[in-house]
């Protein structure tokens, strides 16, 4: 670990040569515990420690955190002098002549953590951490509104009460409606939103646009939206695992669906008589509107934050499903979009998902990633960058071609395949199918690198198609050893110098290994199998990551 660049070591800090973002990491886990799950602050690093510079993104942990890194950091805190200039007026001849005095006066700042260099306006952790949630963060960035993303946020709200300002919650809308509707709801927590019965006004709603908006901003900026000062940003919907919804319709349940349990038209204010079996069976004979489970893709979002100072970006993550066992596959957009970036040297990390490790079966993935999927994913990126690469050493614009996702064609520059896959193509692992020394070695290719698509052997991502209809099978990254790594050499590193940052870690809270590490390892071991050229960093709860 490297000096946090700000004028302090911090050993629990990442840092790029000239960072464009400081990330706070409030919270690196995905659950159990409910003290680290996800929880991020963002902030320019060309703008000081002031009103508005930071951005949470997500808050499942929030304040409690902020305060504990202020506990552990503040008795290192120290004074600075610092030389305050005014003008004093003296009388001379009836007029008043100004001139410059100066004064001396000790402030006292964080010297150590992620919050070095912060002015301290009060004395104890908590008051400090409270004055950096009521007025350094004005806007919360959620990706999708499972509790451990935004009970933090939720509770926080009751110390609101002396802000000037309301919090923005800024969300894809299919989260805006679900936190409208099940938390802030006056049931489950006060409406303290701006909308609704009873809205108290403490936070409003600003529902972004799937995709960016483009009729803001121009330039690389074009289809953000500015979410702190400094800061922009542009969401992508994805997929996180499956929802069961439920259709109402007229039918009369069968003894099987009430028994079971699939009548909430039931009332819970039948006696002990009622439930007998002559009234069960006249309940069973009567007309209700009958429930049946519709299986749906959950969303998730992927937000590219622009730091408007430099340009550059970063991609982070709420959780996310492997495209290759979705019902709705939308990542490969996600990709498409971080690819123009990387290709033009604007992204400089991506925040994502690792929650379990490779033993971890398809069947029982709950809408997450694994090492070896993510990798897969990540493979996803790399032949999207290589597509965008000059061909034979030649500057210029590469062949045009259709590219595939999960076996179905769309061209280079549509964001989504045109219809879902069906799931019956697609074969799962079991958990001892996967190990951490799998091999990954991508077949021997028929085609130049830059025609490239990663596959694993258990969820193929299909053909290549050309633009004169031609088609040959892509490459797999395959479990048995494959033959060569010829295709990804190398010369051919197209993710070089990318941070991959893992967050959203799921503790088993058993004895061994950590997790972490454990993801780490096969993380490592499938890099030097396909030889992406990205570095990945597993985050630690409290520490910095400078990109």
């Amino acid at each position: 670990m490297k000096a946090d660049g700000r004028g302090s070591a911090d050993a629990g800090t990442v840092q790029s040569a000239s960072p464009a973002f400081q990330i706070i990491i409030l919270g690196a886990g995905g659950g159990p515990n409910e003290d680290n799950v996800t929880g991020l602050l963002v902030r320019s690093t060309a703008r000081p420690w002031t009103r508005d510079s930071v951005l949470a993104v997500d808050a499942g942990v929030h304040l409690a955190a902020i305060i504990k890194i202020f506990e552990e950091h503040l008795p290192q805190a120290s004074l600075r002098k610092t030389t305050i200039t005014s003008a004093a007026a003296t009388p001379v001849n009836g007029d008043n002549l100004y001139t410059p005095t100066e004064t001396t006066k000790a402030k006292l700042y964080m010297s150590t953590g992620p919050f070095a260099n912060l002015e301290l306006p009060h004395e104890t952790a908590k008051a400090n951490a409270t004055y950096v949630f009521r007025s350094l963060i004005s806007t919360y960035l959620i990706t999708h509104p499972h509790l451990d993303h935004v009970a933090g946020f939720a509770i926080n709200t009751a110390a609101l009460q002396q802000t000037l300002r309301r919090k923005r919650v800024a969300a894809l809308p299919s989260t805006i409606e679900a936190i409208k509707e099940h938390i802030f709801n006056g049931i489950i927590w006060p409406n303290l939103s701006d909308e609704g019965e009873g809205a108290v006004g403490f936070v409003s709603y600003d529902r972004l646009v799937d995709g960016g908006n483009v009729a803001l901003g121009d330039g690389e900026g074009r289809g953000y939206i500015e979410v702190c000062d400094g800061l922009a940003v542009k969401g992508w919907s994805v997929s996180h695992g499956e929802c069961m919804r439920h259709i109402h319709h007229q039918g009369s349940y069968s003894s099987e669906s009430t028994e079971a349990g699939y009548s909430p038209y039931y009332s819970r204010r039948s006696s002990r008589k009622d439930m007998s079996s002559g009234s069960m069976d006249s309940i069973r004979s009567q007309s209700f509107p009958q429930v049946s489970p519709e299986k749906k893709a959950y969303d998730s979002a992927a937000y590219f934050l622009r730091d408007e100072h430099t340009g550059k970006e970063v991609l982070i993550f709420g959780d996310v499903e492997p495209d290759s066992v979705s019902l709705n596959p939308r990542t490969a957009r996600v990709w498409q979009d971080a690819a123009a970036k990387l290709s033009a040297g604007l992204l400089t990390g991506v925040l994502i998902e690792c929650s379990y490790d490779d033993s971890q079966p398809d069947g029982m993935l709950f809408g997450h990633l694994t090492p070896l999927h993510l990798v897969i994913e990540l493979g996803v990126l790399a032949s999207k960058v290589r597509a965008l690469a000059p061909q034979d050493g030649r500057p210029g614009s590469p062949r045009k071609r259709k590219r595939p996702s999960n076996g179905h064609k769309f061209s280079s520059d549509e964001t989504q395949p045109r219809r879902p896959p069906s799931r019956h193509h697609v074969r799962r692992r079991t958990r001892s199918s996967v190990s951490p020394s799998t091999s990954l070695r991508p077949e021997s290719p028929r085609h130049s690198s830059s025609e490239m698509a990663l596959t694993n052997d258990d969820a193929e991502l299909g053909s290549i198609v050309e633009e004169d209809g031609s088609s040959h099978k892509a490459p797999s990254l395959r479990q048995d050893g494959g033959e060569s790594k010829q295709s990804m050499t190398t010369t051919n590193r197209p993710l070089e110098g990318l941070k991959v940052i893992i967050i959203h870690v799921k503790d088993p809270l058993r004895d061994g290994p950590s997790i972490g590490e454990t993801i780490m390892q096969q993380l490592q071991e499938h890099e030097r199998e396909v030889q992406l050229g990205c570095t990945f960093i597993v985050s630690q709860s409290g520490t910095s990551i400078w990109l």
